[in-house]
């Protein structure tokens, strides 16, 4: 007989939260990175247009120094490529504009245009998973573009500047390479100690998942720097102690190990390893502590840096991507709804005669998150950014004017402060975002302060409502589609995991990885589609009983013990029925 406690439940429309989503969080370990990465490479092209006397030029450049806010999570392998890309993704989006512009001053053509790039940038960052700032750098470059006066002729040459400026921020972003090689490995190592001390003194689901993908993505960061060198090698001793750590064990519940001074050792070891001394030496594992991933984990990870660089493997991850694309792709919705959101605002603010209308457009692309909920949140954050932003461009617009120098500064101080609020919250980045992105205009020629405050004010407010608009009317029934698929792939990763217990220590340290990495992608879209309305049921039965079935395997394979071994210590006690598709 059935218990109909298990039967998948459609999801309620949540009560929408107004107070959380402005509070003021942590600041990011490397929030001056891109600070002063955005710094460096808009002042180079900024003072050298400065001294030629061609500030009105500034636009094209900075479309290629915004690029240094992109990649800076990644090792500089990794990093220099993903950076080309977005250089030229940047320009072939400003190129679309500039090139749209010159053809017609049709009002409707170019915001239609504006929506659809949008759309794709979107849809093409999401896929890629480039990550923060996404596409709204670009949405904002090709839209701020598309209504600039501009003439066919001018376009080669403006394009060039901006790949000049690209080039610029590529050596800004990458030149550091050659002072601390291992810079970007040795902070995703510490995060993953950072977060298994947590884990440790605090057990519990939550703490638990969130150093499952601090212990990932060190994987992944060390899988991309390229070549093992020995501070690498030491690196991936210390990713495996922090992995062992991790792993829930059935001695969690003898050990004589103090939690709280096993946490404060392994924050040690995050703090050393984040420092620019040597990298640390994990201690060797207790007698009476299951650490048997330490060793093996160390003997997978050449195999599959090689297996990377492999001409099939890269063939099979681009048709991946564009499969992520195709028909059925859950990111196909999102980026729907940022096509009809940004025309919708768009044409709204033209029908009102607001003369620039791409700020509304930037506004709505802007909101559109992984789900409804985050988008709500973010529609907060930028609308009460976006109107303290026009009170602090109004206050600083007189000294921008004093001299074209104090115009450079003013938008450079705004570029740095931006990058080191923005990890606070979102809105906090956005009071210093709309001042800069205000004083752009500046370069052009001065304009009536109370008809750009009005504008952009009117642009926030309508952009932020029709992009919402959007957002609730284009259901995402996807979401729950892809936790389907993720729960097979973490049932048929977890199956692998336990045929390989007897396999030599590299595929059992591969199969381990796979299995881990299944369950961040599970608990990535679980959490996505709670956050969606109006979509068919969501499985939350069987993505909590599929999480617990992975740890406990992950728990066997690490102590070589068979797949009887118990739950994770904080999930004990916990009544879960087996999923119906039998993957338990």
């Amino acid at each position: 007989m059935s218990d109909a406690s298990t039967r998948p439940r459609h999801p309620r429309p949540r009560s929408l939260p107004l107070v959380a989503p402005l509070r003021l969080g942590r600041p990011s370990d490397t929030w001056f990175k891109p600070a002063l990465s955005v710094v460096a490479a808009s002042a180079v092209p900024q003072l050298t247009l400065l001294a030629v006397g061609r500030l009105d030029l500034v636009i094209y450049t900075m479309a290629g120094s915004l690029c240094a806010l992109y990649g800076h999570g990644l090792p500089y392998a990794r990093r220099a490529r993903t950076l080309a890309g977005v250089v030229l993704a940047m320009t072939a989006g400003l190129g679309t504009a500039l090139v749209t512009a010159s053809l017609t001053h049709s009002t409707g053509v170019l915001v239609a245009v504006g929506a659809l790039l949008a759309a794709v940038q979107k849809a093409g960052c999401d896929a890629t998973r480039i990550g923060p700032p996404g596409h709204v750098i670009l949405t904002f470059v090709s839209s701020a573009a598309l209504f600039a006066p501009q003439r066919l002729g001018q376009v080669p040459a403006h394009l060039a500047l901006t790949l000049a400026a690209g080039a610029v921020a590529w050596l800004v972003c990458v030149g550091p390479a050659l002072i601390r090689r291992e810079g970007p490995e040795r902070r995703a190592v510490a995060r993953a100690l950072a977060a298994a001390a947590d884990r440790v003194a605090e057990p519990g689901p939550r703490t638990h998942r969130a150093a499952a993908a601090a212990v990932h993505a060190a994987w992944q960061c060390l899988l991309a720097s390229g070549r093992p060198t020995p501070v690498r090698r030491s690196l991936e001793r210390l990713v495996a102690h922090a992995e062992a750590a991790v792993t829930p064990s059935d001695t969690d519940t003898d050990t004589d190990t103090d939690p709280e001074a096993e946490a404060d050792r392994l924050r040690g070891l995050a703090a050393l390893t984040r420092a620019r001394g040597p990298v640390p030496v994990p201690p060797p594992p207790g007698p009476r502590r299951a650490y048997g991933t330490e060793h093996t984990e160390l003997y997978g990870i050449d195999t599959e840096r090689a297996a990377l660089r492999d001409p099939g493997r890269r063939r099979a991850a681009r048709r991946t991507l564009l499969r992520s694309l195709g028909p059925g792709s859950p990111l196909l919705p999102v980026a729907a709804r940022t096509l009809i959101g940004c025309a919708l605002a768009g044409y709204l603010c033209a029908a009102l005669g607001v003369g620039r209308p791409y700020w509304a457009i930037v506004t709505a692309a802007s909101l559109y998150q992984a789900n409804i909920t985050l988008t709500w949140n973010r529609t907060l954050q930028r609308t009460l950014g976006n109107l303290l932003g026009v009170l602090v461009f109004a206050a600083v617009l007189p000294l921008s004017r004093t001299t074209p120098l104090a115009l450079v500064l003013c938008c450079l101080f705004f570029g740095f402060a931006a990058e080191a609020l923005i990890t606070r919250n979102y809105w906090l980045g956005s009071v210093a975002v709309t001042p800069m992105a205000l004083l752009v205009l500046e370069f052009g020629a001065p304009h009536p302060a109370g008809e750009l405050i009005g504008d952009r004010v009117l642009d926030t407010v309508l952009g932020a409502l029709a992009g919402l608009l959007a957002a609730a009317l284009v259901t995402n029934r996807r979401a729950a589609g892809r936790v389907e698929r993720a729960l097979h792939a973490t049932a048929k990763a977890r199956t692998e995991a336990e045929r390989a217990a007897g396999q030599p220590p590299a595929e059992r340290a591969r199969a381990r990885r796979a299995l881990t990495a299944s369950l961040v992608e599970l608990r990535e879209a679980a959490d996505t589609a709670a956050g969606e309305w109006w979509q068919r049921a969501l499985p939350e039965q069987e993505v909590l009983a599929a999480e617990q079935a992975g740890h406990r395997t992950l728990t066997a394979t690490a102590q070589r013990l068979g797949p009887a071994a118990r739950a994770p210590k904080a999930w004990r006690g916990t009544t879960v029925p087996a999923p119906a598709n039998g993957a338990e």
